[in-house]
């Protein structure tokens, strides 16, 4: 249950956390007992010398058990592509060739209504998705490809609001004609190497944003689609922290809040940095003066060092899905929580990737909740207007690029905050490009 004999203190506070006891609780139900610490050989052949085949049989059972870890490498699940005239699957790296012609095709319809400016764009265009599509290809991520713009396309032919997109994948003219971004990235100049460069080579990743209500409904397509054994989100480990562990501790001491608040208080927050209670002492000379004074504080400080850095609760990825080609339980091992129709994985979000399994991001964002809401009303509420569609608002409205030079950004995304409202009404943006700039500088 923990790993030395003078551990037993530490997990019994660890335990009391937990259960929001205390130590001194004589009450309490106490499941463990000093002797339960991670033993040596030695010990253990003393505990059983009575039975030594008991310890024989444990090399038997070690023997016998068999498991190659497969690291380094990727495992996608197999995306289905169309039968071909003989009745086999179409390859799938000529598939993705074809959808992504077809798609640049309607793209570029789209882009230049005008059939002659059409033609002079389109070898510009075609030069770079080619560069894309061979270096795609040759990194072995079709798939990765295919299955994003596949629920992507389910969840606006669903009613699922999607994000134009963000981040590096907003570079590709591949994403651009699969759909699975809504920008043209040669019109504002985006690199695709910034998002996949065969000289790094790392899995493709696409922040992908979902209407916050509609969001499960995308996931649930993926269960069924690949199935729900294949199919799961990822674990998180919260950890006790130094404030928190010194909070905890006192309070499974029975110290007084007050106390207690006052010495996590002496633990440095500055942000970007894990602090460590160690280090607090070397850096807060109070703290460290009150430790050689105080005994309640050697008491506390010794404890919390202890559970300091060990997990204190498991929870969900806010984004994370996972796709396996199989069973999970094949890469990786499974925990439901409480109260849950859904398995997770019990690899954190690095370790599932060093397992070989590909994460998907499914964010959630109130923000396309809120303007699908007033699509709706604008509909609803506008003769003339019941075909309304983001698509078709100019990006050069200047009323909008007033509101914006006012800072009244309240609730959009990324605009928001009161740092970059006052950032906005200094720098008095005019044009798409300038909250582009804005926005990166913030």
């Amino acid at each position: 249950q923990f790993l030395g004999e003078d551990d037993f203190e530490a997990h019994e506070a660890r335990v009391c956390v937990a259960e929001g006891e205390t130590l001194a609780n004589p009450k309490r139900i106490k499941r463990f007992l000093p002797s339960q610490y991670f033993k040596t050989q030695a010990q253990m052949r003393e505990l059983f010398k009575d039975i030594p085949s008991a310890i024989r049989n444990t090399l038997e059972i070690a023997k016998r058990c068999a498991l190659t870890l497969v690291l380094g490498k990727n495992f996608l699940p197999d995306f289905p592509t169309p039968l071909q005239a003989d009745g086999t699957p179409m390859p799938m790296e000529a598939y993705f060739r074809e959808l992504s012609h077809a798609g640049l095709r309607d793209r570029l319809a789209m882009l230049f209504p005008d059939p002659a400016r059409r033609d002079a764009e389109r070898p510009r265009y075609v030069e770079r998705l080619e560069f894309e599509l061979e270096t795609i290809i040759k990194m072995g991520f079709p798939g990765y490809f295919l299955i994003v713009s596949d629920f992507i396309r389910w969840a606006k032919a669903n009613g699922c609001p999607v994000g134009p997109g963000r981040g590096s994948g907003a570079g590709s003219l591949v994403a651009y004609a699969l759909l699975i971004t809504d920008l043209d990235p040669l019109k504002y100049n985006l690199l695709f190497e910034r998002f996949l460069n065969p000289e790094r080579v790392s899995m493709p990743d696409f922040d992908i944003d979902f209407c916050q209500g509609n969001r499960d409904r995308v996931i649930d397509y993926v269960k069924d689609k690949y199935g729900k054994e294949a199919v799961s989100q990822i674990a998180t480990f919260g950890t006790m922290a130094a404030r928190a562990a010194i909070r905890d501790v006192g309070r499974v001491l029975d110290m007084s809040y007050t106390f207690c608040d006052g010495i996590s208080k002496l633990i440095p927050n500055k942000p970007g940095q894990h602090i460590t209670i160690a280090d607090a002492l070397k850096m807060e000379p109070i703290l460290a003066e009150r430790l050689e004074r105080e005994d309640e504080v050697k008491t506390l400080l010794a404890l919390a060092q202890k559970l300091e850095g060990m997990t204190r609760n498991v929870g969900m990825h806010a984004g994370g899905v996972l796709i396996a080609p199989g069973k999970l339980t094949d890469f990786t091992p499974l925990y439901q929580q409480p109260g849950s129709d859904s398995a997770v994985s019990q690899y954190d979000k690095d370790d599932v990737e060093s397992a070989g399994l590909v994460k998907f991001d499914f964010l959630g964002l109130a923000t396309l909740t809120i303007l699908e809401i007033a699509k709706d009303f604008i509909r609803a509420r506008h003769q003339g207007q019941e075909a309304f569609a983001f698509e078709n608002i100019p990006l050069d409205d200047a009323a909008t690029y007033k509101l914006f030079a006012e800072g009244k950004t309240e609730s959009v995304f990324q605009f928001e905050s009161r740092g970059m409202q006052g950032m906005l009404r200094d720098a008095r943006p005019t044009r798409l490009e300038d909250l582009i700039a804005l926005n990166a500088l913030y």
